[in-house]
């Protein structure tokens, strides 16, 4: 079963609100298999909308990513960020190459 990459841009609105959602969503997303391969790293926007905060995690599959955001776990650390910043996610399936 191929991986999978969860892919965030974030705008942080709210860093003390959004700083509690990190704390929760971390082990939430370990618990489903998930590593952070980049979280607040340099980058370089070239097309789109630019969020200054840009995370991707990887999972042992695209099902444990999306089991991961419905859990109860990461939906309690989600109702964090839904306040504190502007988002968009993506979970991407990787090639079997």
């Amino acid at each position: 079963m191929p991986s999978a990459l969860w892919i965030a841009h974030v705008t942080v609105t709210d860093a003390e609100a959004y700083g509690k959602y990190a704390e929760l969503a971390g082990p939430a997303i370990a618990a489903h298999g998930g590593e952070f391969l980049a979280r607040g790293t340099r980058y370089h926007q070239l097309e789109g909308k630019d969020r200054p905060r840009n995370v991707v995690a990887k999972f042992p599959s695209l099902e444990a990513a999306v089991d991961c955001y419905h859990s109860e776990a990461y939906q309690s650390a989600l109702a964090f960020a839904k306040g504190a910043s502007e988002r968009e996610l993506v979970v991407v399936e990787l090639n079997d190459i």
